[in-house]
């Protein structure tokens, strides 16, 4: 197999277990509070990556004054902001939408750095936008007769939808902080510190929520140990590992994966049953991933799935 198949195999593989996570997440919600299972991830995170970082012989990164506000401010949104999000957002939309919703990120972030950095946005740009949007609404727009929180339309699922955006927001913003660094840091160490941060940041409201009174269900804690280590480390090995055999644009392209990946996932584990809409929705998302990658600036996009991880 070439180097280049390679590459192609390990970001594709990379990018299911991203869209794993939606499904993990669901498994999550059913039996812990967000703060806690967030503060769980990276506690089981942490180590391996401390781990990866001896191994390689990765230099620890020193960041000025400015840049640590800002690495903490990404930890924030990145990590803590997105995971929570995320694991709310599940508890009332269908895995399935809400992985249609988490693939979005491209068009997301590329449209935060039009408005944040007043870029001239190109042709593709906005088709690419434009798409993402018309994913979202259709698999969230109001139908006639919804009433179950399962129903992808009903109101509950429409704010998990809109939850799991919020989501989305959150990993676009660490995105354009990451641009906003001085000294740019390793993705390995990158991944270490927003994990160590994240911990941080979520252990107090997971302290709040006392999640210790209550009896805390053996598949939520097997899916928070999954979430840490498959998709969060794993698939951070496996993305990298990928992308460093592929120019930039031809990786970004494997964040396609994401949304099918959830698809798929939702269907087989959780036996959720995929709508004309969700299948709609999804490829719309596909043709703005493709629009993004024209544009060039799918680079964004890239960066983000796996920072989930440290997301």
């Amino acid at each position: 197999m070439s180097e280049r198949l390679k590459g192609m195999a390990l970001c594709a593989l990379a990018m299911v277990t991203v869209g794993s996570t939606v499904v993990a997440s669901k498994v999550i919600a059913g039996g812990l509070p967000p703060f806690t299972a967030t503060a769980l991830r990276f506690a089981m995170a942490l180590p391996v990556f401390l781990v990866l970082l001896r191994l390689t012989r990765t230099p620890w990164p020193r960041p000025d004054r400015r840049d640590l506000a800002l690495l903490l401010c990404q930890a924030g949104l990145g990590s803590v902001g997105y995971t929570v999000l995320l694991i709310m957002g599940v508890r009332w939309a269908p895995a399935a939408s809400a992985g249609v919703v988490a693939g979005t990120l491209p068009a997301v972030a590329a449209l935060v750095a039009v408005i944040a950095l007043r870029e001239r946005p190109g042709r593709y740009l906005v088709g690419s936008i434009v798409l993402a949007t018309a994913g979202v609404l259709a698999i969230s727009w109001p139908g006639s007769g919804a009433v179950s929180a399962s129903d992808s339309k009903s109101p509950a699922a429409m704010l998990g939808n809109l939850l799991v955006l919020g989501a989305v927001v959150c990993e676009a913003m660490f995105i354009l902080l990451n641009k906003r660094l001085r000294v740019p840091v390793r993705p390995l160490a990158l991944s270490t510190l927003m994990t160590a941060f994240g911990l941080l940041l979520s252990l107090v409201p997971a302290l709040f929520e006392r999640a210790w009174e209550r009896p805390v269900p053996v598949e939520a804690l097997a899916g928070v140990a999954y979430y840490a280590l498959v998709p969060t480390v794993l698939g951070f090995v496996l993305w990298f590992a990928g992308s460093a055999r592929l120019r930039g644009a031809e990786a970004a392209l494997f964040t396609a994966v994401l949304p099918v990946s959830a698809l798929v996932l939702a269907a087989l584990w959780l036996g959720e049953s995929i709508s004309l809409a969700q299948v709609v929705g999804a490829a719309c998302v596909l043709g703005a991933m493709g629009l993004a990658s024209l544009d060039g600036r799918a680079s964004r996009g890239s960066e983000s799935p796996l920072k989930v991880a440290e997301l």
